[in-house]
Protein backbone atom coordinates (compact mmCIF):
# COMPACT_ATOMS: atom_id res chain seq x y z
CA UNK A 1 0.00 0.00 0.00
CA UNK A 2 3.01 2.27 0.08
CA UNK A 3 2.36 3.50 -3.46
CA UNK A 4 -0.33 5.79 -2.01
CA UNK A 5 1.88 7.26 0.71
CA UNK A 6 2.00 11.02 0.62
CA UNK A 7 -1.20 11.41 -1.33
CA UNK A 8 -4.04 13.45 0.20
CA UNK A 9 -6.64 11.71 2.35
CA UNK A 10 -9.58 10.22 0.53
CA UNK A 11 -12.94 11.91 0.31
CA UNK A 12 -15.17 9.03 1.35
CA UNK A 13 -18.49 10.80 0.77
CA UNK A 14 -18.99 9.03 -2.56
CA UNK A 15 -17.73 5.61 -1.45
CA UNK A 16 -20.20 2.70 -1.42
CA UNK A 17 -19.36 0.27 1.40
CA UNK A 18 -19.81 -3.50 1.26
CA UNK A 19 -19.54 -5.68 4.39
CA UNK A 20 -17.69 -8.97 4.11
CA UNK A 21 -19.98 -11.97 3.70
CA UNK A 22 -17.99 -13.69 6.48
CA UNK A 23 -19.04 -11.15 9.11
CA UNK A 24 -22.11 -13.23 10.07
CA UNK A 25 -23.68 -10.18 11.74
CA UNK A 26 -21.04 -10.30 14.49
CA UNK A 27 -19.51 -6.97 13.45
CA UNK A 28 -16.00 -8.39 13.67
CA UNK A 29 -14.93 -7.81 10.13
CA UNK A 30 -14.16 -5.18 7.53
CA UNK A 31 -16.03 -3.22 4.94
CA UNK A 32 -14.58 -2.64 1.50
CA UNK A 33 -15.43 0.60 -0.23
CA UNK A 34 -15.67 1.26 -3.92
CA UNK A 35 -16.49 4.40 -5.75
CA UNK A 36 -13.10 5.81 -6.62
CA UNK A 37 -11.21 4.82 -9.73
CA UNK A 38 -7.84 5.31 -8.02
CA UNK A 39 -8.00 2.96 -5.04
CA UNK A 40 -9.96 0.57 -2.80
CA UNK A 41 -10.82 1.65 0.75
CA UNK A 42 -11.13 -0.65 3.77
CA UNK A 43 -12.51 0.12 7.23
CA UNK A 44 -13.33 -1.65 10.49
CA UNK A 45 -17.02 -2.47 10.96
CA UNK A 46 -16.72 -1.94 14.72
CA UNK A 47 -15.45 1.64 14.44
CA UNK A 48 -16.40 3.24 11.16
CA UNK A 49 -15.15 6.64 12.33
CA UNK A 50 -11.51 5.50 12.22
CA UNK A 51 -9.50 6.46 9.16
CA UNK A 52 -10.07 4.03 6.32
CA UNK A 53 -7.07 2.24 4.84
CA UNK A 54 -6.63 2.40 1.11
CA UNK A 55 -4.78 0.41 -1.51
CA UNK A 56 -4.37 0.58 -5.25
CA UNK A 57 -6.48 -1.83 -7.26
CA UNK A 58 -3.33 -3.81 -8.12
CA UNK A 59 -2.27 -4.10 -4.46
CA UNK A 60 -5.78 -5.14 -3.38
CA UNK A 61 -5.95 -7.75 -6.13
CA UNK A 62 -2.56 -9.15 -5.06
CA UNK A 63 -3.75 -9.30 -1.44
CA UNK A 64 -6.94 -11.16 -2.40
CA UNK A 65 -5.00 -13.61 -4.58
CA UNK A 66 -2.54 -14.32 -1.75
CA UNK A 67 -5.39 -14.75 0.73
CA UNK A 68 -7.37 -17.12 -1.52
CA UNK A 69 -4.28 -19.23 -2.28
CA UNK A 70 -3.47 -19.67 1.40
CA UNK A 71 -0.14 -17.86 1.08
CA UNK A 72 -0.96 -15.80 4.18
CA UNK A 73 -2.05 -18.75 6.34
CA UNK A 74 0.01 -19.33 9.46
Amino acid sequence: MSELAGRPAADLAEVTWRTSSYTANAGNCIEVGSGTAEYITVRDTKDRELTAARASHAAWSAFLTATKSGALDQ
